[in-house]
């Protein structure tokens, strides 16, 4: 999994706060990863897996809960672990989820520290994190305000929580993704955008660039090139559609910018290392904030 750092499209949208992804699996085959999301990740019956944050790695006990921050690379690793039901919660949140304005706030003072100690990568004492489990757990289940403000009310727990322990000597700033402007207006192009065919041509002349200058700038600030980029986009959204909706995978597959399954299906598994129809048994609860 080391050889290879993979530049996660998660399936936050623009307008989403956080989304809490609950499911049951037997194997952690998701390449060591990083985007600009942070995410609390929760471990029940994991015992065995190995853990990599940063430069950190280390083998997890039965049940564990971590806080990684923006762009650091992270991953879990199968390893020794026997169980096939591992019970794992994880938790995409926006990275400005809480302005800088409401985090200068003394009331959230806990929350904002907390925030800039997880680009090391946190991981939570097994006291908090069992006091906090049931709470996690039952998250999926709630709607609307309430489920906001729960969710609120668990990060300042775990902000005030003692013994945290950071994990990686190394770390990862919010830089050249978020702060270029030709990436920021290639990113809205395309979530815009991502339903149809884009030409090379007609992206590279967003941002006033050749094609083939387009194409290393696009590889440079991201790992990858323009159409895996894009197609990595479309998967996003067909994975948050098929947690979702209802809606037949064929449908999903046009609606999200595939010009046939057979297309959608490889580039799917490519992607996710499981076919569309088992992504969609994998989960057993989603819930999304706008």
């Amino acid at each position: 999994m080391r050889t290879s750092v993979h530049r996660e499209i998660t399936q936050l949208s623009p307008e989403d706060s956080f989304l809490v992804y609950e499911r049951v699996k037997d194997d952690f085959d998701f390449p060591i990863h990083f985007h600009p999301e942070y995410e609390l990740n929760f471990i029940y019956k994991g015992e065995g897996v190995r853990r990599i944050i940063g430069d950190h790695t280390n083998v997890i006990n039965d049940v564990e809960l971590v806080l990684v921050g923006p762009n650091l690379t992270h991953g879990w690793e199968l390893n020794k672990c026997t169980c096939k039901e591992i019970y794992e919660i994880t938790i995409h949140i926006q990275h400005d989820l809480l302005n800088d304005k409401m985090l200068s706030r003394r009331i959230f003072k806990c929350i904002k520290d907390m925030f800039n100690r997880s680009k090391h990568g946190i991981l939570f004492s097994q006291e908090i994190t069992m006091e906090i489990m049931p709470r996690l757990m039952a998250l999926p289940k709630l709607h609307g305000i309430n489920y906001f403000l729960e969710f609120i009310s668990i990060l300042n727990e775990l902000a005030i929580s003692k013994d945290q322990t950071l994990l990686s000597t190394q770390f990862s700033e919010m830089n050249d993704f978020q702060n270029s402007e030709s990436i920021k207006k290639v990113y809205e192009f395309i979530q815009e955008n991502y339903h149809r065919k884009i030409a090379l041509e007609e992206i590279s002349q967003l941002v006033n660039m050749s094609a083939v200058s387009f194409n290393r700038f696009i590889k440079k600030r991201t790992g990858k090139t323009f159409i895996n980029y894009v197609n990595d986009t479309r998967i996003s959204y067909a994975s948050r559609a098929l947690i979702e909706s209802e809606k037949s995978i064929g449908e999903i597959s046009f609606q999200c910018g595939f010009n046939n399954i057979a297309n959608f299906n490889r580039i799917f598994k490519r992607s996710k290392d499981c076919t569309p129809s088992e992504f969609r048994k994998e989960f057993v609860g989603m819930q999304r904030v706008l």
